[in-house]
């Protein structure tokens, strides 16, 4: 799912080449070579030489054979990617800032690396560039470029039918690893997964308050609350925290990162906690049976409601042959999260997002709220102008209020599901503003310009305004935990 630009592949390039020129004056020196010595070893001038150390040219491969023939070294030695010192690795790191984009937009004149140049120079400067450098990203992490990345996530779960194999084969062998045969994943199972990779589980009352565990990966410690909490699955956190390194994940570069180490952690959780395997056969038989219900699947794999609706996007198209859409929206009609590719009609913003904008006040996944019975599954018919679609939907209970979560389904398909035979019944003409986005003329004509809201702003949604790699985390919180837990 990661895209490389050229840009990226150019820059991939001067590395090597920055890094071939060091070994390159490296073996040069410790041979006791001069530059022009070197030179004319391989019948070359100087200067073409220095031009090489230094990175700025990279030799056809017959040169490359003829230097490492002259520095008695093999091509595989001089072509390592590890630098030869720890002196080269900076200054190769500082060079490769000085031919970057951050660099170059400051109209600064490079700074000449030389070993007339002490250690504490260039790391100085490089420090400088690095902090220029994230206050760069920092300003470039604007609420549009977050909702584009998250218009560009959803293309790519839709061109995928939210199916991802990599990651149910993931998980199906490490359910394999550790001898799950079947049934509800229990709290042992993933203790023994975390131990199966290398992880050990250590409890503890202080977890940094903007976070769900820490993960120490230098000694291999996942850190978890003493008290989990009331409204969520104690499994999941362990799952993500582990997750993340099964997935291969580094630091995010940018909000896209984010979104997509975000959908591929806890893609990889419910592929776990609902094994691919058994989940299409009780999702089959329900089938059969023209029963699929989530709470069925929720009760028969003992995961939270939102878990299995989750799963049930993942296998419905891809093994069930459904197509579906998903909603998960604030009491306050606002979308937390959305995904279909049933052609439902979602409302959204002019750059493609749906995050954060409000749902049509008839959809099943706003009259949930107005319904007195919150035990019983909800279900609904909305006619849109797109078609009708039927819906099942339930209230689960956050820290920031009552959320939705609903499924749903184009018409043609509900016979597959449990409660088809429902009464209730909506008319939904949005887009149209007539519909539920404009006041009624009398109320307008009354309050226009006398009232004066207060927005309550469900915190999840400030992950739209990134301020730093982890959105929503406090970096300097979590290394002083990690520090006071580090064994000894």
């Amino acid at each position: 799912m990661t895209i490389t630009t050229e840009t990226e592949e150019e820059a991939d390039a001067a590395v090597d080449a920055l890094n071939l020129g060091r070994r390159i004056r490296a073996y040069r020196i410790e041979r006791g070579l001069t530059l022009d010595a070197l030179a004319t070893a391989i019948d070359r001038a100087p200067s073409q030489v220095s031009t090489i150390e230094n990175g700025n040219r990279e030799p056809r491969l017959a040169l490359l054979r003829a230097i490492a023939s002259a520095l008695a070294v093999s091509v595989d030695d001089l072509l390592s990617p590890e630098p030869p010192n720890e002196r080269a690795a900076l200054e190769i790191a500082v060079e490769r800032a000085q031919r970057g984009p951050v660099f170059a937009a400051l109209g600064l004149e490079p700074v000449r690396v030389s070993k007339g140049q002490s250690d504490e120079n260039l790391r100085t400067i490089l420090a400088l560039h690095q902090e220029v450098e994230r206050l760069h990203r920092e300003r470039a992490a604007t609420p549009e470029e977050a909702r584009r990345a998250n218009a560009e996530l959803r293309r790519t779960m839709r061109a995928r039918d939210n199916y991802f194999g990599e990651l149910e084969d993931m998980a199906t062998e490490l359910l394999t690893a550790v001898g799950h045969t079947g049934g509800p994943v229990s709290h042992q199972v993933v203790a023994d997964m975390a131990n199966h990779l290398g992880f050990s589980l250590h409890y503890v009352g202080d977890l940094p308050h903007s976070t769900r565990s820490v993960t120490d990966k230098r000694n291999g410690r996942i850190y978890l609350p003493t008290e989990p909490s009331a409204s969520r699955d104690s499994r999941s956190p362990i799952l993500q925290a582990f997750a993340s390194h099964l997935c291969g994940h580094d630091e995010p570069r940018n909000y896209a990162d984010f979104l997509r180490q975000r959908v591929e952690t806890n893609y990889l959780t419910a592929a776990i906690l609902l094994p691919q395997k058994d989940a299409v056969a009780f999702l089959s038989e329900a089938k059969n049976f023209r029963r699929i219900s989530m709470e069925d699947l929720r009760d028969a794999f003992a995961v939270s409601y939102e878990t299995a609706a989750h799963r049930f996007t993942n296998l419905a198209t891809a093994r069930l042959g459904i197509p579906v859409h998903f909603m998960k929206v604030h009491e306050s009609g606002t979308i937390i999260k959305a995904y279909e590719n049933d052609s439902v009609s979602f409302p959204s913003d002019a750059l493609g997002a749906i995050e954060g904008t409000t749902v049509c006040r008839s959809w099943t996944a706003r009259t949930v709220f107005d319904v007195d019975d919150r035990f019983s599954p909800y279900y609904q018919y909305t006619d849109t102008p797109r078609g009708t679609f039927w819906c099942t939907s339930r209230i689960e209970k956050a820290k920031e209020g009552d959320y939705s979560v609903s499924v749903g389904v184009p018409f043609e398909h509900v016979k597959w599901f449990r409660g088809r035979d429902t009464q209730h019944r909506a008319l939904s003409r949005c887009p149209d503003e007539t519909c539920c986005r404009r006041a009624p003329a009398v109320l307008a004509e009354k309050w226009e310009g006398q009232s004066w809201p207060s927005a309550r702003t469900p915190t999840s949604l400030l992950a739209a305004l990134p301020t730093g790699t982890f959105p929503g985390v406090d970096a300097t919180e979590v290394y002083t935990f990690l520090e006071r837990h580090q064994p000894h």
